[in-house]
């Protein structure tokens, strides 16, 4: 176990408001072991863990487990108590979500990473703590260890966005557009075709903003070179009404590997701010250019993220 001392979970004061359930502390949850789980709705890594912290909510909440969420917004818009309500709902998490729109939880447990878990026993001491994807089996094995429960661990795998990442095959980062945290951009309307890997432009008129890129007239778009199985864009919108948007991969509509949020023929929709899966390759994974053209203005984008 990597925490060695005896550090007790802090207040939970800090937070915003509570889904699921009514405002808990430290006192009324002793004598049962809790699970944190600290995320924010547009996490790639936290998606493709959530089916394991969810899996462990249901298997072992009858033994005395209590896994506990921590909303703690990322990007501007995450703060918005219907996008997480949202989320919680197409994620199919029926445990207690802190939301943590000030930070204050995030600062009382020194935390600094999406996704990150604390386990805490039945004295409310945090007995480890682990940060990113990965570990699951170990993970599950020391709630068995704090529960004095042992059985087979839970069968959990992943689909659509949730999906475990490809990686053999991924050789492209998660990439910021707004410029505070922006790297290795190609020039404005550089030629998609000649993109190096990992370089992104965009074309058309946009404003290059501190977290996010704003497409101020229709038509613009985002090209990016990427070698990953998948590729997914957070999008948000200022417009009233949806946004469509079309996506091609290596100038030709993606077929057989369109993503979850779009079709064969490319036809995407913005609606509400979040994670977009716009390519899962078919077949074998390679190099590819991938464009995103958004038909009215107002789309904001944020990052690339892949699998």
């Amino acid at each position: 176990m990597s925490v060695s001392a005896r550090v007790h979970i802090p207040s939970l004061g800090g937070a915003t408001g509570w889904l699921n359930s009514e405002p808990l502390d430290p006192a009324e949850l002793r004598g049962r072991v809790v699970l944190v789980n600290f995320w924010t709705l547009t996490c790639i890594n936290w998606l493709r863990q959530e089916p394991y912290v969810r899996a462990w909510s249901q298997a072992y909440r009858a033994d005395g487990l209590v896994v506990i969420g921590v909303h703690t917004p990322e990007f501007s818009f995450e703060h918005e108590l219907e996008l997480v309500r949202q989320a919680t709902g197409e994620r199919g998490i029926d445990y207690p979500v802190a939301l943590d729109n000030d930070y204050g939880v995030w600062e009382a447990l020194a935390n600094h990473y999406w996704p990150a878990l604390y386990f805490v026993d039945r004295d409310g001491i945090i007995r480890d703590q682990h940060f990113g994807e990965g570990r699951y089996e170990e993970s599950e094995r020391l709630i068995q260890e704090l529960l004095g429960v042992a059985r087979e661990p839970v069968s959990v795998e992943g689909t659509g966005v949730e999906a475990a990442a490809d990686w053999d095959n991924l050789r492209t980062a998660e990439t910021y557009l707004g410029y505070s945290r922006s790297a290795q951009s190609a020039p404005a309307d550089a030629d998609p075709e000649r993109l190096l890997l990992n370089e992104w432009a965009l074309q058309g008129e946009w404003t290059v903003e501190s977290e996010k890129v704003v497409l101020d007239q229709a038509g613009g778009s985002i090209a990016f070179r990427f070698h990953a199985r998948d590729a997914h864009l957070v999008l948000s919108g200022e417009a009233r009404e949806p946004i469509p948007f079309r996506v091609l991969i290596d100038g030709e509509p993606p077929g057989a590997s369109h993503g979850v949020d779009v079709d064969e023929d490319g036809n995407g929709l913005l609606r509400d701010g979040r994670m977009y899966q716009l390519v899962r390759q078919h077949g074998k994974v390679r190099e590819r250019t991938l464009e995103v053209t958004f038909l009215v203005r107002g789309a904001e984008a944020y990052s690339f993220t892949f699998g």
